[in-house]
């Protein structure tokens, strides 16, 4: 065959046709009208055989920047870490890179207790007692949240912090258009959640608060002080979500009382990869076990008492009553959540933490070295790997110079924030080296000379 990747060949198509008794592709489509039918060729180049489209596709993909190339500065939500080499020798492999959620649970053991390590190191950084499978990624784990936290308390009002990520708070949006939920976004201070605001916004009708840990411009938001507030609204429900990384150092939003905690675990094992896909994770207390979207893997013994895993709570309104249910995710993003546990099992509990306390380190470099070359830095609060640095000048006009100097600058905040003109988020993981940070502000301060 002359195009061996295309595997149905004319006397493919002219036996499915006869099966049906129909004599031609025409007449096939004879039902469709002829005036919205297309007589004209589709405006594609002509196909070529599989070495010369190859060779075109390796020439495109060599035009894009990627983060093994070039220094990295970007974070905003996804982030250059180290990955251990373990983690692609494991997800290669073909039981895991074919498999999708185990229909059959008594005979994918494997793929089972996978899923049930991953829930159990995210319960584990979350302080939660109860973790799902994991979900599509962070911005669709907040929003059922939100959803969860409006059918559970039959409220319609909830209140987001604007330091809560962009993107997320897009989500939020959308999602909530269906039930009709009034989401009321709050403002920040310095980069961090106005309290008074959210007190005064905070009432009777309010189903919950989300609020970001660290949160988008990389502050550490004060969760306890935010716990106080909620206490005089006790059916308001306490939404976080969280930097997984961040939390192998700072206290968990668990022990400050939150209800729902949720996040992104591409920082564990996940690449960067032109944005996605990447992989949610969501933990809960055991009052909300039942509405917790997605699957459950639960551990159990067989009649022989060995050890076993199970898909738990099947029987949820997603499957058999659609019209009670309080959300239609009945996946999970198992190959992305088990690079995730082998990456956090290869780094290990003492070696997360260290991997968190690097990441607080050189951010702090970087910062002090930017407050030396004469920037502002914009956020002044605790914070773990990013900040906020003014420039002074177009930050997508600085990161096209930067980009000819090898360097993939940070996140240009008046996309999202217009009033941040001439503000870049800056990302400082563990590893770049001192080097890198030295050359991006020296590369930095020759702009902005």
């Amino acid at each position: 065959m002359e195009f061996r990747y295309l595997p149905m060949t004319e006397t493919d198509k002219e036996e499915m046709l006869a099966s049906i008794a129909v004599s031609s592709t025409d007449e096939l489509f004879s039902d469709i009208p002829e005036k919205v039918r297309l007589r004209s060729a589709l405006h594609l180049k002509a196909p070529v055989n599989e070495f010369a489209l190859k060779k075109e596709l390796i020439e495109m993909a060599g035009k894009n920047v990627n983060t093994k190339e070039y220094t990295s500065f970007l974070g905003a939500g996804v982030y250059d870490h180290f990955i251990p080499s373990v983690v692609d020798h494991v997800i290669s492999r073909s039981e895991f890179y074919t498999a999708y959620t185990p229909y059959q649970p008594e005979i994918s053991q494997g793929e089972l207790q996978a899923i049930f390590e991953f829930q159990t190191m995210i319960s584990e950084l979350t302080g939660m007692p109860v973790a799902n499978s994991s979900m599509y990624d962070g911005g669709t784990s907040l929003a059922e949240a939100v959803n969860l936290s409006a059918g559970q308390t039959r409220k319609k009002k909830i209140l987001v912090s604007k330091a809560v990520h962009p993107e997320s708070r897009a989500v939020i949006e959308t999602y909530g258009k269906g039930p009709g939920l009034e989401i009321v976004e709050i403002d920040h201070v310095n980069g961090r959640t106005n309290l008074e605001q959210l007190a005064a916004e905070l009432d009777e009708n309010t189903a919950s608060v989300v609020i970001q840990y660290p949160n988008f411009f990389g502050q550490i938001e004060p969760l306890a002080e935010i716990r106080e507030l909620l206490n005089d609204q006790p059916k308001a429900m306490f939404i976080v979500s969280s930097n997984p990384l961040a939390l192998g150092y700072l206290t968990p939003p668990g022990e400050f009382g939150a209800d729902i905690v949720v996040g992104d675990t591409q920082v564990f094992g996940i690449p960067a990869q032109f944005g996605g896909p990447h992989c949610g994770y969501f933990a809960t207390t055991e009052k909300l076990m039942r509405k917790i979207p997605g699957r459950l893997v639960g551990q159990t013994t067989d009649e022989n008492g060995l050890r076993g895993f199970v898909l738990t709570l099947q029987a949820r309104e997603q499957h058999i009553r659609r019209d009670k249910a309080t959300s239609n995710i009945c996946s999970n993003q198992a190959l992305n959540a088990l690079a995730s546990a082998v990456a956090m099992s290869s780094i290990g509990k003492h070696g997360l933490k260290k991997m968190a306390e690097l990441n607080m380190q050189k951010a702090r470099y970087a910062m002090r070295k930017f407050t030396e070359a004469g920037f502002e830095v914009v956020t002044n609060g605790a914070f773990f790997n990013e900040f906020v640095v003014q420039l002074g000048n177009n930050v997508t006009s600085v990161n096209d110079t930067l980009i000819q100097k090898g360097i993939i600058g940070g996140y240009d905040l008046c996309q999202a924030y217009p009033e941040m003109d001439g503000a870049m988020l800056v990302a400082v993981t563990e590893i770049r080296t001192k080097e890198e940070i030295d050359t991006f502000v020296k590369e930095l301060g020759d702009i902005h000379e």
